[in-house]
């Protein structure tokens, strides 16, 4: 492809892109697709019913926060729908799982909190979401659930990683 461009720093910039080793080559990293969402889904809905957990909300979102899918299920809690959003947006933003953020904010057992002030607008702080990582541990998105306790919650999202193990 040849093409012309004005002399100055811009062109040179752009020329020395080009011309670098491996320029032009697109970065390949495993992206999170809505069949791989919908196996996650299942392996919680699995461990839910061996569980007997109450009914729940599934948010999972890519590594840009961008929703893959929501399921809520009949009789889910209202309110949870926005709590397992936030939960997923929270674990792509701070890639840890809720509790753990829960853990740097309040302090653990009672303990002091390690990142005092970490409370900030749409971060959850409590169990039940979690990142999704590959295996060599490359952030894929996250996942909330909620509707249950956050321990119930967190079992489920668990379940959801357990699932797609392989896959990741």
């Amino acid at each position: 492809m040849l093409f012309h461009l004005r002399r100055g720093p811009v062109a040179l910039a752009l020329a020395m892109t080009l011309a670098a080793p491996g320029a032009g080559a697109l970065e390949s990293r495993p992206m999170l697709d809505l069949a791989l969402a919908q196996q996650m889904v299942q392996g919680c809905i699995d461990v839910q019913a061996q569980e007997e957990l109450p009914p729940l909300n599934f948010a999972i979102m890519d590594r840009g926060a961008d929703l893959v899918l929501f399921l809520r299920q009949d009789d889910a809690m209202l309110g949870g729908g926005a709590i397992a959003v936030d939960k997923a947006r929270s674990v792509v933003n701070i890639p840890l799982p809720t509790r753990v953020i829960g853990e740097l904010s309040y302090g653990k057992d009672g303990g002091a909190p390690i990142v005092a002030g970490l409370q900030l607008a749409d971060v959850v702080a409590f169990a039940g979401g979690l990142p999704i990582r590959t295996s060599d541990g490359a952030l894929l998105g996250g996942i909330g659930v909620s509707g249950g306790t956050p321990d119930e919650d967190e079992i489920c999202a668990k379940a959801a990683l357990a699932a797609v193990a392989g896959a990741l």
